[in-house]
């Protein structure tokens, strides 16, 4: 599906009825990657309550184009108006990395447009304290079926490497790394810092990391709870920069929980 907003043209996909929620994936990829994270996530908590899942391809990323945009303030506009106009009004947002600090800027900026705010392995607008990169799990057959040109982009995305997790990489993360268009990105990249207007946002939150998480950490988004008055923290241990892949049940649970209040 597409929506278009002047010279901006976003590709999104969309699934179900119900409580809009919108989910944005992280840096490098298309929506495909947080699609089958979260659609997996989601099994044990549709059954409570339906929910219109909404997936976009962020500008730049898969098959949305960037024409206009410099900057990554000028990306939070565009999606609140995405989920004005798509969505139909408030919805629970959902942000993965680069997409969780998109949803703060987008929670700041609109908070009556956010029914709730769920950061996942957040990217901020500067990142300490990462650990270093360790495996998990490392079984035998996990690169049975990736192509030798894609070990390394695994290694760095998963720290639990199995031939499942592996599977998952190369269907829905790799295809999306090569629609990257990396001018229109790194244009917007070069604005990297959000405006998010000094304040927080009061709305149920939940902030999940990774201990094993090589690309962000996980001490960045403990220190988010300052500014989230009603947010639940869950560091996971075992999990790194894929935790929606790698623990799709316990990131279901949590939100359940958090969509329900």
């Amino acid at each position: 599906m597409e929506w278009r907003s002047g010279e901006v043209l976003l590709h999104y996909s969309e699934y179900g009825d119900g409580v809009p929620l919108v989910a944005l994936h992280g840096a490098g990829v298309d929506h495909r990657d947080i699609e089958a994270a979260l659609e997996a996530s989601l099994e044990g908590m549709t059954g409570a309550a339906p929910y219109r899942r909404i997936y976009p391809d962020l500008p730049g990323m898969g098959h949305s184009s960037a024409e206009g945009l410099d900057s990554n303030d000028d990306v939070v506009d565009l999606l609140i108006e995405f989920i004005e106009h798509v969505a139909g009004g408030p919805a629970l947002l959902v942000g993965h990395s680069y997409g969780g600090y998109l949803a703060r800027g987008v929670a700041a900026r609109q908070p009556d447009a956010v029914l709730g705010l769920a950061l996942i392995c957040p990217i901020g607008e500067t990142t300490r304290d990462v650990p270093a990169q360790v495996a998990v799990r490392q079984d035998d057959d996990a690169y049975d079926e990736l192509d030798p040109s894609d070990h390394d982009g695994f290694d760095g995305y998963f720290v639990v490497r199995t031939a499942a997790n592996a599977r998952r990489y190369r269907d829905q993360v790799v295809p999306g790394t090569r629609l990257v268009d990396e001018s229109a990105f790194g244009r917007i990249a070069a604005a990297w810092a959000i405006d998010l207007g000094g304040t927080g946002f009061d709305g149920p939150t939940l902030i999940v990391a990774g201990r094993q998480d090589s690309v962000v950490g996980f001490s960045d988004a403990m220190a988010l709870q300052a500014s989230y008055p009603h947010a639940t923290l869950a560091v996971v241990d075992g999990a790194g920069h894929a935790l929606p892949h790698e623990r799709p049940e316990l990131l279901g649970a949590l939100l359940a929980d958090w969509a329900r209040h």
